[in-house]
């Protein structure tokens, strides 16, 4: 029989050597996450005066929370790659940032015309793809930030508080703006109304269980959901009608459980797929809430942030409540990232 020639054999080790390298310079350690959250501490504060220490926060297992890299006045809302979790995306009021490090290396990608950004999402299966939405439209890169291109030609009105692409398929998104939730099939050249007509649309999320799922986040006109990929949203009943849903969580210990955030509604939590709904706001100092998340290394543990008081953090799924840190602040999005082996 005969054998490969000794370059290639020695060529072949030393690709598979790197390639072993490489996964272990990126493989998530199993169980461990990382808490960011985008904050403002906004108490008490007077125009003129130094800003207290605002911007991205972190949390890393049970420890104390660190605020990481620039004092930075309005963060609003981030994602990251998971083929590369240290590597944040990060929608800000000067531009996108790119993170490294748990948040100490800071880069803008974007130029001076662009400011006011309010949401980012990342596509996991087109490497170098994001897209942000902001105050004027929604762009896209396909080259990690390097250049970037409209997004939104087809949108009448372009303020848009929410941009998601679906987990499954490069370049689905689903967006929310004035007018509503809309659906797009090639990377935002396109789009088409997809529910929740002339209401303003301020947060989406797909479920972690069910890619078919999605639900979104309204201003006066509670939630909507879908149950065909994004394509078409519905009423998803009374809840929070006449207030304003902030933010949604899925718990991705269970798909039957949702946690939504609002002012006036505070934290509510479903455990049968958001067909009721029960207020989880013991322990809370008010119901203006801003954001609320479960923590996927932990099962019971959620943290929600109520308006210039502090986050909070519950271990039964909302039934009791207490104060965790960050006090004086406003978290816009918090969101848990694997850690990973260096």
């Amino acid at each position: 029989m005969s054998s490969a020639p000794a370059g290639f054999a020695v060529q072949w080790c030393d690709m598979r050597r790197l390639a072993v390298m490489a996964l272990l310079a990126v493989a998530p350690l199993a169980g461990q996450f990382t808490l960011y959250t985008c904050t403002v501490t906004s108490k008490g504060y007077v125009v003129g005066a130094p800003l207290p220490p605002s911007g991205l926060f972190v949390k890393i297992g049970d420890a104390a929370w660190r605020h990481a890299g620039f004092n930075h006045p309005f963060l609003s809302a981030l994602d990251y790659d998971p083929a590369d979790p240290t590597t944040l995306y990060v929608a800000a009021g000067n531009g996108l940032i790119r993170m490294r490090d748990h948040g100490e290396h800071w880069k803008i990608l974007t130029g001076s015309d662009v400011t006011e950004l309010l949401d980012v999402a990342v596509d996991r299966n087109a490497p170098g793809t994001l897209y942000f939405s902001f105050v004027a439209g929604i762009r896209a890169t396909h080259d990690a930030g390097a250049t970037w291109q409209d997004a939104a030609a087809g949108l009448h009105r372009k303020y848009t508080p929410a941009i998601r692409v679906d987990t499954r398929r490069s370049g689905v998104l689903v967006a929310g703006n004035e007018e509503g939730i809309f659906h797009s099939e090639d990377g935002g050249l396109h789009w088409r109304l997809a529910g929740a007509a002339g209401l303003q649309v301020l947060h989406l999320e797909q479920s972690p269980h069910d890619a078919c799922r999605w639900l979104a986040s309204t201003e006066q006109g509670g939630l909507f959901a879908s149950t065909d990929c994004g394509v078409t949203f519905e009423s998803a009943g009374n809840l929070g009608v006449g207030r304003n849903l902030y933010d949604i969580a899925f718990d991705p210990a269970s798909p039957a459980r949702i946690a939504v955030a609002g002012w006036g509604v505070g934290v509510a939590t479903s455990e049968d797929g958001g067909k009721t709904w029960q207020a989880r706001n013991t322990g809370l100092p008010s119901a203006a809430v801003w954001s609320v998340a479960f923590d996927p290394s932990t099962p019971g543990r959620m943290y929600a942030s109520v308006h210039e008081e502090a986050l909070y953090v519950s271990p039964d799924y909302g039934r009791t409540w207490r104060k965790d840190g960050l006090e004086g602040s406003a978290v816009f999005r918090m969101r848990f990232v694997p850690e990973v082996q260096r």
